[in-house]
């Protein structure tokens, strides 16, 4: 969904930051990366510094949406992860590469789900296509909302 995000916004955004690398070239991405890397790490004295720098560059709105996501991302991924729930098709075929790219295959969870085959991945070439439109026009609807 990132790196569809990404297309949509046409904005360049490393996703090597997921890695700790650099600063994904978004606004506060640095700020946002020592947050989310923080909370990973459950250490509570770098978590209130890497808070307090976002809260000082962002704002506290920014703060709040970035502890939102990372708390529904949280949720999401223990229930996947408790249950042994594989990634289906059209997920993999949204996820692309990235999970190569950012060599997501060494966590445990990872197992869950098979590597897809070379004709899989030729499969959800058209499932990709597919969800950036259907993200493109949802993108549409709500900047028309907005103004």
């Amino acid at each position: 969904m990132l790196s569809l995000s990404a297309d949509i916004s046409k904005q360049d955004v490393d996703l090597a930051v997921i890695n700790g690398e650099g600063h994904g070239g978004v606004p506060f991405g640095a700020e946002l990366a020592d947050f989310a890397g923080a909370l990973a790490s459950r250490d509570e004295n770098a978590l209130a510094t890497a808070r307090d720098a976002l809260a000082d560059a962002a704002g506290s709105e920014v703060l709040v949406d970035a502890a939102a996501v990372a708390a529904n991302f949280q949720r999401m991924v223990r229930i996947a992860d408790s249950t042994g729930i594989p990634a289906d098709d059209l997920v993999q075929a949204i996820s692309g590469d990235i999970a190569d790219q950012l060599d997501l295959r060494r966590f445990e969870s990872a197992g869950n789900t098979p590597p897809q085959s070379a004709w899989q991945r030729i499969k959800n070439v058209p499932l990709r296509l597919l969800a950036g439109l259907i993200l493109r026009a949802g993108d549409r609807r709500a900047r028309a909302s907005r103004n």
